[in-house]
């Protein structure tokens, strides 16, 4: 009987996070401005040619590289960030080698590593979700062979200090050491400037989040050109689409819709900060388009009012009101936690009444049963 490889088989199904797309949808961190209308001029002027030929993604390297100011040897172009990353774990990870990264973080890469064959080891955060940077430095092995941080990270938004992913980059030099920057523009802090210095470092980016192309699937990797050719070998060669190749030099020529659409989710976020500070509810400062909130948790003060809140129980109370927000309390570290993406301008009272009208809800409901 046919059987896949173990590892395979022992994996647990990915499941969309996706609830439904009805109402307003702050779950999975899009860009609630949408894309840059040059890109939509650009995909409206599609012709049949450009959707018959097979794409070439080189010449599109070198714009992405100039951009980045790196060789375009060093640049990947990825159908989306999940592509890069498994590019990379394939290119690295095999059975009895480590992948390493501290949880929370983004679930992909358990997933990832465990198709590859090699051991998942999973560092925890503290109370406060920061980066565990002395773990990792402990914890890293000759068998460790590729380490993976998001920074900022998701699902907490956070930022780690330059200095420490760099400590831990030198640390490990005989492993791929990637920095996820999915929210880079969020933020604005990069190792892209350290690759030179740095043979085992990858750095990954996307166009999903602030240049709103989600649905078209484009991601970067970036490392030392000797390492970015080994992967070359294996990568499909028509891997990246048609269409958002076509749209990407429109995306990348309008800096103001990022800025404008970074803006506004970063103003966002402080709106739905100030709320849970008015409303007690734990949350973590973000560099990103998003907000993490601790609804309830096992660990918390009993005392504390927050705690007598379910995440799931939210994220159902505000789908009735039209929002739909992500329960992440599933994702290790974050048990108890609801992760909120910021809308645009014009739909943020709407965003902060649905959640203050759902927590007063759930509180209530809360009360009468205990």
């Amino acid at each position: 009987m046919l059987k896949p490889r173990n590892c395979i088989a022992s994996l647990s199904p990915y499941h969309s996070p996706i609830v439904s797309r009805a109402g307003l949808c702050l779950d999975l961190n899009e860009n609630a401005v949408g894309c840059s209308p040059r890109v939509l001029a650009r995909l409206r002027a599609l012709t049949a040619e450009d959707v018959s030929r097979y794409p070439e993604r080189e010449e599109d390297e070198r714009m992405v590289a100039d951009f980045l100011g790196i060789p375009p040897e060093q640049v990947l172009l990825t159908n989306g960030m999940d592509d890069a990353l498994a590019l990379l774990f394939a290119a690295y990870l095999g059975a009895g080698d480590e992948l390493l990264f501290a949880d929370p973080t983004f679930m992909m890469y358990p997933m990832l590593g465990q198709a590859c064959g090699a051991q998942v080891v999973r560092l925890e955060s503290g109370e406060d979700l920061t980066l565990p940077v002395e773990d990792f430095l402990k914890r890293i092995s000759p068998r460790t062979r590729v380490i993976a941080i998001a920074n900022p990270n998701n699902p907490t938004g956070l930022t780690a200090p330059r200095a420490d992913l760099l400590k831990i980059v030198e640390a490990a030099p005989d492993a791929a050491v990637l920095i996820d920057e999915a929210y880079f523009e969020f933020c604005g802090e990069t190792l892209i400037g350290e690759l030179a210095r740095h043979p085992n470092l990858f750095v990954a980016r996307t166009f999903s989040k602030a240049y709103g192309l989600a649905g078209l699937r484009l991601g970067v990797l970036t490392g030392a050109a000797e390492q970015i050719g080994y992967i070359r070998r294996f990568c499909p060669p028509f891997n990246v689409n048609a269409a958002v190749l076509v749209c990407l030099e429109e995306a990348l020529a309008d800096q103001s819709f990022v800025r404008e659409s970074v803006a506004q989710a970063k103003h966002g976020c402080r709106q739905i900060e100030r709320l849970c500070e008015e409303l007690t509810l734990r949350f973590w400062p973000s560099a990103t388009n998003f907000v993490l909130v601790r609804v309830s948790n096992k660990r918390s003060n009993p005392a504390d009012q927050s705690s007598n809140l379910s995440a799931a129980a939210l994220a159902q109370a505000v789908h009735r009101r039209g929002v739909v927000v992500r329960d992440t309390s599933a994702n290790p570290g974050c048990e108890g936690c609801a992760r909120i993406t910021a809308g645009t301008s014009d739909q943020m009272d709407r965003v902060l009444q649905a959640l203050r009208e759902s927590i007063a809800e759930v509180r209530q409901t809360f009360q009468q049963i205990s």
